[in-house]
């Protein structure tokens, strides 16, 4: 049976639009975005199928592209919503930052850095600089590669604040590994920026490591 058989209240756009997309599933939601199933499978069956193929909705959305599209019931086009679907979520989550909301909302930024970050399989780290108000001026990525004292210049990340007239910055990367434990070299990289940014009155906020399912804050922990 057809998705357009269905009763009105089973239908998942039109439980989106009256209930909320919160209350639709993994499944649902996908079927949304790929709007068509394929010969004996409804939208809501395919997502199901690829959701269990690829053991989670996460390995799914994080996949490669090519591998996608080669899948029995996806193909370009789907594949291109789906993508598509993920950049809006990111963007959405930056322009809560870019509005100011970056320390208001601590959650925000946590679920910003995530979105950046956690999928990517090598090291960045990357600085977000703050108004006199903690405003969001910019999110940009600062180093790429291995992470550690060596690599993590003081001087770029300094000059970056100047460049931008930051009254502060928090600083992020990722622990690709997934492990969000922070580091000896992590730690050493975060006095060595606090020492250099307070010698130009930039206040370092913060520097959040992101692993695979977890954001730590060293400043919660009383390190920055």
């Amino acid at each position: 049976m057809r998705i357009n058989d269905w009763p009105q209240t089973e239908r998942p756009r039109e439980r989106l639009l009256s209930q909320g997309a919160a209350t639709l599933s993994d499944a649902e939601l996908l079927a949304i975005l790929l709007r068509t199933g394929q010969r004996g499978l409804t939208a809501i069956d395919l997502a199901r199928k690829l959701i269990s193929e690829f053991g989670g909705l996460r390995p799914l959305l994080e996949a490669d592209i090519q591998r996608l599209i080669e899948q029995p019931g996806l193909g370009p086009a789907k594949v291109a919503q789906v993508q598509a679907g993920l950049e809006l979520a990111r963007r959405h989550l930056k322009a809560r930052l870019e509005r100011g909301d970056a320390l208001t909302s601590p959650n925000d930024t946590r679920r910003f850095l995530q979105a950046k970050l956690r999928h990517q399989v090598h090291e960045q780290f990357c600085a977000l600089t703050l108004d006199t108000r903690h405003r969001v001026l910019a999110f940009e990525t600062l180093f790429h590669g291995s992470i550690d004292v060596a690599h993590v210049h003081p001087r770029v990340v300094v000059e970056h604040g100047l460049k931008r007239q930051a009254a502060a910055m928090i600083v992020a990367h990722n622990h690709p590994s997934g492990v969000a434990e922070p580091s000896q070299a992590d730690l050493a990289i975060t006095r060595k920026l606090r020492d250099a940014l307070s010698l130009v009155d930039i206040r370092l906020l913060d520097h959040f490591i992101v692993g695979d399912g977890e954001v730590v804050s060293l400043a919660e922990r009383g390190l920055v």
